[in-house]
């Protein structure tokens, strides 16, 4: 898996060895993992075999950054409304920025890979974050609606990296036996930091104004790098390399990068390879359009549940960001709705296996719930948000959603990752989940005149 790079476990031993027989580099037989130096299980230069707190420091500074990118992108929608009067424009325009942050991001799992095999995990963090934080900056001091675009566009480049490497580094330091259960924490990090974002926005722009929610979000960033400052390399490769040099001892044969070495075989692992999928393998293309429709109904709700909640109910924008509570709430329901499933599924189905391993669909029984529970709260929030009907009810029904759609993605990303063995399905999945995500931000958004509420209504 080109972003992630997990690297190959020998046999057991009491430090790096080299992997000699073909078998046990994987069991291919292919000549080409021979004589390449790769982790022993026993190894306590191994991210796995780490101390518990070393490795809850490492997940929790990976989390800080992908939350720092997640809440730049939603904490813009609470200032829409300042960038319509500062710049004369109407909303449709007003929300290019925010798609154009997450056309941005969805560049991350094309150039990402290539970085973190040459770099390693942990400068591609601290490059970029700093970088992801000038352009917000420069979002927050621009002048002109074309500077604003820019700026945004180019601060989603620079902060997707920390969305991309987040599901790497936890799968570095974690045993695959925890895998739903980092699976589960590892989603909080974008779901809460986008909860966040409109719900402390609502509040900094009530008493700053629109470019304060750029300067809090700097803020943020600025919190996530100096905790992740003294975040130790997770990635095999370059954990290897420097161990070596530290060491004293030759550069050691690693085995090539998964991402490409030519320029050639870069863009066919991490563009021409997802696209064909895309095109070409149902089950690639019917999972990447579910997760991008789930993806942009729930970027959508930034935009039209502060419409909805201001036209129906009265809100302010500090009410309506409120109640993005919902999406926090949602997404710690999921996490904890995940794992009990799993603890109740899993042994039933490894009992029911006929060759003593568990079938990886049963992970995604919690996502059978979610996609039923994500229809549901569509009708659900669409039919109860009118004057006659308590705005509790309304909450409740975006409760339901986001614990639905978080259910969905967290499920889909643990099956994913069992399914595929490190081809480049995942880049597909992550680049057209993106890009609809800021198709769908953009489209119908415009608050409705008068006349079309009567013909339609809020809900549809």
């Amino acid at each position: 898996m080109p972003m992630e790079g997990n690297h190959t476990m020998g046999e057991p031993n009491s430090g790096l060895e080299t992997m000699n027989d073909p078998e046990s580099a994987g069991g291919s037989g292919e000549p080409k993992f021979m004589g390449h130096v790769v982790f022993s299980s026993t190894d306590y230069e191994n991210p796995q075999n780490w101390p518990l707190h070393k490795k809850v420091y490492v997940c929790a500074a990976a989390t800080a950054f992908g939350f720092a990118t997640a809440f730049g992108l939603t904490a813009y929608t609470a200032g829409i409304t300042g960038v319509m009067a500062q710049f004369n424009i109407s909303m449709t325009k007003a929300i290019v920025p925010y798609s154009l942050y997450l056309l941005g991001i969805a560049f991350a799992p094309i150039h990402t890979p290539h970085f973190t095999e040459r770099f390693g995990r942990n400068t591609v963090y601290l490059v970029s974050q700093p970088i992801f934080a000038l352009f917000t900056l420069g979002a927050g001091y621009s002048q002109n609606f074309s500077s604003l675009a820019a700026c945004r566009f180019f601060a989603g480049f620079f902060g997707g990296p920390a969305l991309v490497l987040i599901e790497g580094t936890f799968a570095d330091v974690w045993h695959s036996k925890v895998t739903v259960s980092y699976y589960s924490v590892l989603t909080l990090a974008s779901y809460v930091g986008a909860g966040c974002g409109p719900l402390i926005g609502g509040f900094v722009f009530a008493a700053r104004g629109w470019r304060w929610t750029q300067y809090v979000t700097c803020m943020v960033a600025l919190a996530a790098y100096l905790l992740g400052l003294g975040m130790p390399e997770t990635y095999a490769r370059s954990v290897i390399a420097r161990t070596h040099k530290r060491r004293g001892l030759d550069a050691p044969r690693l085995a090539p990068a998964q991402s490409g070495v030519t320029i050639a075989e870069m863009a066919h692992v991490t563009i021409l390879s997802p696209l064909k999928m895309l095109v070409s393998e149902p089950l690639v293309i019917g999972i990447s359009l579910y997760l991008a429709f789930n993806f942009g109904v729930i970027f959508s709700f930034f935009i039209s549940i502060p419409v909805v909640l201001n036209l129906t109910y009265d809100f302010t924008i500090q009410q309506a960001g409120l109640a993005f509570i919902a999406a926090i709430v949602g997404s710690l329901l999921a996490a904890a709705t995940s794992m009990l499933m799993d603890r109740l599924t899993f042994p039933r189905s490894l009992k029911n296996s006929s060759n003593g391993m568990a079938n990886i669909e049963y992970r995604l029984v919690p996502a059978m719930f979610g996609g039923i529970g994500i229809t549901a709260s569509l009708f659900w929030i669409a039919w109860t948000a009118v004057p006659t009907i308590s705005w509790y009810v309304t909450r409740l029904g975006i409760d339901v959603e986001g614990t639905a759609i978080a259910s969905v993605r967290a499920e889909q990303s643990h099956w994913r990752r069992m399914e595929n063995d490190g081809n480049s399905k995942v880049s597909g999945h992550q680049k057209i989940e993106m890009q609809e995500k800021a198709r769908e931000s953009t489209r119908g958004k415009r608050v409705p005149p008068p006349h079309s509420q009567a013909k339609v209504g809020l809900g549809f």
